[in-house]
C-alpha cells in the first residue's frame, strides 16, 4: 500500500494531486494522525509538508527500510534544487511515486535528520544560498557584500575541539561551521562540490575562520560580488570529510538545523550510511562525486589558527589585519636582529659589492652593476630598522641605523678612492642615470619595501629578494655619490645621494606597513612609529615633486620642439635631438638644426626667438647646425 502522509494545512495542495494519482491505490494521512500509521503495510512513501515533517517521516522510513518520494510545493524552491527534483506538478509525483533504486545517506545531529545543513555558531555567507545573487543586479551584489561585512563585528572566534570517526582530535579556532551531506547549492557546498557524495558514508564540515577582516573581505568579494567559486579552499575556510564528528567548544555555540535553532553545543554529527532509498532527479546523481575513498577521512585544516594564543587574540574580535602567531614572531625576529647587527660578512660583501658597482659604473656596464645590487647586503639592516620602527624596539632601530650608517660610509669612501685612482673624469649614462631621482623613485621603493617585507616573513619566497634587491638598487646611487665626492662635485654627491636617501625612506615605511598587515605587531604600537615616517618621506617627497615636475616641464618642451620645423628668413629649418642642461643661473637648450642653407646673424636671433617663444622661458640656446645638400 503506498501512503500518502501530508500536512494538515496543505489540503488544497493534495487535492491538486489526487487529480494525477487516480490510478494509484493510494491512502492519505494527515501528519496529526500520524501516530495511526502501521508501517508494516506500507510499500512505498509519499510526503508533503514542512521540513520538519519531511524529515519526521523520512526517518519513519529509515527505520522501516521504507521507499520514499517528496512532493514540494513551489515555494519549496530550495529542496526542489537540493535534490533535483521537477517543477511540473504531473513529474514531481511520477517521479516520487517511483521507487529509488540507489539510497542516500542520511545525517544526524544529536538524533535529528540533517536535511540541508547544520550550522554551528554564525559562518556567513557560507550558511546561505547562492539562490540569493540569482537576478541581482551588481549594484545589489555590493549591498550585500556590504552588509554581510558588517557583520564581521559581530563575529568572535571560539576554540573548538573536534574529534573525527577515527578518535583523532583536532582543535582549532573558528567563527562558526556548517556541516553538510548534499550538494545544496550553498555557499558552503559550491566551496567543496567535487568532494560530496550522497552515498559515501561521510559527510562534510566546513569551517569559517577569518584571522583578519581583510582575508574576510577578500573571500566576500569573491563569492557575493564576482560570484566565482574559488578553485581552493580560501585562507579563511577550512574543510573536514568523516562518518563521525563530536563538535565540543570552549564557549557554548547556538546550533541550527535546517535554518531553524534547536540546539546548543555539544553536538555529535553521524551518518548513516545508505539509509534511504528516496526518489530524486537524475542531475541529484550527476553532482555527486563518484571518485571516494571509504576508509580515508579528508582534512584541510593546517592553514587555519590552532594555539591558544591565537584562539585568545581572535576571540575578543576579528582584527583588521592578520595577527602573527608567537612562532612566526619569534623566527623572523630573530633573524632581523642578527641582521641589524654589523659583521665581518656584511662589510666583506658590501665592500667587493661596492668595487664591483663603481668599475661597472665607470665601464658603464648594466650587468656588472645589475650583479652588485645582487651581492650588496645593505637590504637586511634597513628591513631590520623597519620592524623595530613598527614594534619601537629601541635596541632593533639603533642597531639598524648604525649598520646602515657605517655600511654607507664605507660604500661612499671606498667608491671615492676609486674615483681619485682611475685617472678618468667621465659622466656615463649608468652614473647620470642616477642624478635625477623623483616622485617616481620613491614609488618604486616603497613598492620594493613592501615585497621586501612580505618575502622577508615567509621563507618559501625568500630568493624574491635577489629580484628586491634588482628593482631598488640601493648601493649604485651611494657610489655614484661616491663618485662625485671623489671628484670633488657636490651637485653629483648630493643629487645621488637623494636617490639613496628616498630608497631608505620608502623602503622603511613600506617594510614597516607591511609588517603591520602580516600581524606582526598591534596597530596601537604600530602608529607612533609608522607617523614619523610617514613624516619624513613628505620631507623627501617635496624635492622629488620638484624634480618630477621638472622632467614634466622637459618632456613638455622636448615635444614642443622636437622635428619643430619654420622660416626664419631665407632658410627654412627643423629642429631634433632636444636635451635640456639645468645650470644654476639659467638652464641650456641643446639642439641640433637642420638647415637648408647657412643661416645669417638675424636669421639665427630668429631661430633663438622662436625657440625661446615656443618654451616660454629664458635660456641659453646652444645649437648644432647640420645642412640638407
Amino acid at each position: 500500500m503506498i501512503y500518502y502522509i501530508y500536512a494538515d494545512d496543505k489540503k488544497e495542495f493534495i487535492d491538486e494531486c489526487k487529480v494525477y494519482l487516480k490510478k494509484e491505490e493510494i491512502k492519505y494521512l494527515p501528519f496529526s494522525k500520524i501516530g495511526e500509521l502501521d508501517v508494516t503495510t506500507v510499500s512505498h512513501f509519499l510526503v508533503t509538508g514542512c521540513l520538519n515533517e519531511i524529515k519526521l517521516l523520512m526517518g519513519i522510513a529509515h527505520q522501516g527500510d521504507k521507499p520514499l518520494g517528496i512532493i514540494a510545493t513551489k515555494e519549496q524552491k530550495e529542496l526542489i534544487r537540493t535534490f533535483s527534483l521537477p517543477k511540473k506538478m504531473d513529474d514531481a509525483i511520477n517521479k516520487a511515486l517511483t521507487p529509488s533504486e540507489k539510497k542516500i545517506d542520511l545525517l544526524y545531529c544529536n538524533g535529528e535528520i540533517v536535511l540541508q545543513e547544520v550550522v554551528i555558531g554564525d559562518a556567513p555567507p557560507l550558511d546561505s544560498f547562492d539562490s540569493t545573487l540569482k537576478e541581482k543586479s551588481y549594484l545589489d551584489r555590493i549591498k550585500l557584500f556590504w552588509g554581510t561585512l558588517k557583520r564581521v563585528k559581530s563575529l568572535k572566534h571560539t576554540h573548538i575541539t573536534l574529534v573525527d570517526a577515527k578518535e583523532n582530535i583536532l582543535k582549532l579556532s573558528a567563527v562558526g561551521l556548517v556541516g553538510l551531506e548534499y550538494n545544496n547549492n550553498t555557499f558552503a557546498s559550491k566551496l567543496i562540490r567535487s568532494k560530496l557524495s550522497a552515498n559515501d558514508g561521510k559527510f562534510s564540515i566546513v569551517i569559517l575562520s577569518p584571522t583578519s577582516v581583510v582575508q574576510y573581505m577578500g573571500y566576500l568579494f569573491k563569492s557575493l560580488v564576482s560570484s566565482i567559486t574559488p578553485k581552493n579552499l580560501p585562507q579563511s575556510v577550512g574543510y573536514i570529510s568523516s562518518a563521525k564528528v563530536t563538535i565540543e567548544p570552549q564557549v557554548e555555540m547556538k546550533v541550527l538545523i535546517d535554518s531553524v535553532e534547536k540546539q546548543i553545543t555539544p553536538i555529535e554529527l553521524e551518518v548513516q550510511e545508505k539509509a534511504l532509498a528516496l526518489s530524486v532527479g537524475e542531475a541529484f546523481w550527476e553532482n555527486q562525486n563518484t571518485q571516494t575513498n571509504n576508509n580515508k577521512d579528508s582534512i584541510k585544516i593546517d592553514h587555519l589558527p590552532s594555539d591558544e594564543e591565537s584562539a585568545n587574540y581572535l576571540s575578543e574580535a576579528i582584527p583588521f589585519f592578520t595577527h602573527a602567531s608567537k612562532e612566526q614572531y619569534a623566527a623572523l625576529f630573530t633573524n632581523l636582529r642578527e641582521e641589524s647587527r654589523v659583521s665581518q660578512t656584511f662589510m666583506v660583501l658590501l665592500i667587493l659589492a661596492t668595487m664591483i658597482a663603481t668599475f661597472g659604473l665607470f665601464i658603464n656596464s648594466a650587468s656588472v652593476i645589475i650583479g652588485a645590487m645582487l651581492l650588496a647586503p645593505l637590504m637586511q639592516p634597513i628591513v631590520s630598522l623597519s620592524m623595530g620602527v613598527l614594534r619601537q624596539d629601541e635596541s632593533l632601530e639603533i642597531n639598524g641605523v648604525k649598520t646602515i650608517a657605517i655600511g654607507v660610509f664605507s660604500v661612499l669612501v671606498t667608491a671615492a678612492l676609486i674615483a681619485l685612482a682611475i685617472p678618468i673624469e667621465r659622466l656615463t649614462s649608468e652614473m647620470s642615470g642616477r642624478l635625477s631621482p623623483t616622485i617616481l623613485d620613491l614609488f618604486v621603493a616603497i613598492v620594493s619595501g613592501g615585497a621586501a617585507a612580505y618575502a622577508k616573513s615567509n621563507e618559501k619566497i625568500l630568493g624574491s629578494l635577489a629580484g628586491v634587491a634588482i628593482a631598488v638598487a640601493l648601493v649604485p646611487p651611494v657610489a655614484v655619490a661616491g663618485i662625485g665626492l671623489g671628484w670633488g662635485d657636490w651637485s653629483m654627491f648630493s643629487t645621488a645621494f637623494l636617490l639613496f636617501i628616498t630608497n631608505l625612506v620608502g623602503i622603511v615605511l613600506a617594510a614597516a606597513l607591511t609588517f603591520a598587515i602580516l600581524g606582526y605587531s598591534p596597530l596601537h604600537l604600530a602608529k607612533k612609529g609608522i607617523a614619523i615616517w610617514v613624516v619624513i618621506v613628505a620631507v623627501v617627497a617635496i624635492p622629488l615633486y620638484a624634480s618630477f615636475s621638472q622632467m614634466k616641464e622637459d618632456i613638455h618642451i622636448q615635444k614642443t620642439l622636437a622635428n619643430l620645423a619654420f622660416n626664419v628668413g631665407e632658410h627654412n629649418v627643423k629642429l631634433t635631438h632636444i636635451e635640456l642642461i639645468h645650470r644654476a643661473n639659467i638652464d641650456e637648450i641643446r639642439c641640433e638644426v637642420i638647415s637648408s642653407g647657412l643661416l645669417s646673424k638675424e636669421e639665427k636671433m630668429r631661430l633663438k626667438e622662436t625657440i625661446l617663444q615656443n618654451v616660454a622661458k629664458e635660456a641659453t640656446v646652444i645649437a648644432t647646425f647640420r645642412y640638407e645638400l
